[in-house]
């Protein structure tokens, strides 16, 4: 039992840091009215690299790093929004047992923990570029990317409705 909850709260923990991953991929781009993220001007990238001060080196080298992460991720959430749909079609099947379920979740989170470690890796991977202050800012910039984002720029509430 205390394995389950161990590998659980691994999931959940790894799943923060898969939202922070889209979190990166939406803040690329425009949204669809065609304005930018809101709070920031021009390419997000190049905002962080601003701010972070980084050398053309460290430029080149973490956009080869992005590059080689969503080759190899773009396929896995591929993969995760087909398991999640073949687990979710299970609510419709009278027949489904207990057996089934667990073998669809753990699917789904097999591939949902394999997106989560290789975002682990890409993150510490790309922090190790940077300076003692330069990973100051990123670590805090992660942490606002944790906090921030539920698709529209607004700042999720928690349970108590704080922010």
């Amino acid at each position: 039992m205390k394995s389950n909850n161990k590998i659980l709260s691994i999931a959940v923990a790894l799943l923060l840091i898969t939202n922070i991953v889209l979190v990166i991929f939406m803040l690329k781009g425009k949204d669809q009215s065609g304005n930018k993220r809101s709070g920031s001007k021009g390419d997000p990238f190049e905002n962080m690299a601003k701010e972070l001060k980084m050398t053309e080196q460290q430029k080149k080298e973490h956009l080869q790093f992005r590059d080689e992460y969503f080759k190899i991720v773009r396929p896995l959430f591929d993969s995760v929004r087909s398991a999640k749909s073949a687990f979710f079609s299970l609510v419709k099947d009278s027949t489904a047992t207990d057996s089934m379920v667990n073998l669809y979740n753990r699917r789904h989170s097999d591939i949902q923990f394999t997106i989560d470690s290789l975002t682990f890796k890409h993150f510490n991977r790309v922090r190790a570029l940077y300076t003692g202050d330069q990973q100051k800012k990123y670590d805090e910039m992660v942490q606002k990317m944790m906090q921030k984002q539920n698709g529209r720029g607004n700042w999720k509430k928690d349970s108590t409705g704080k922010k």
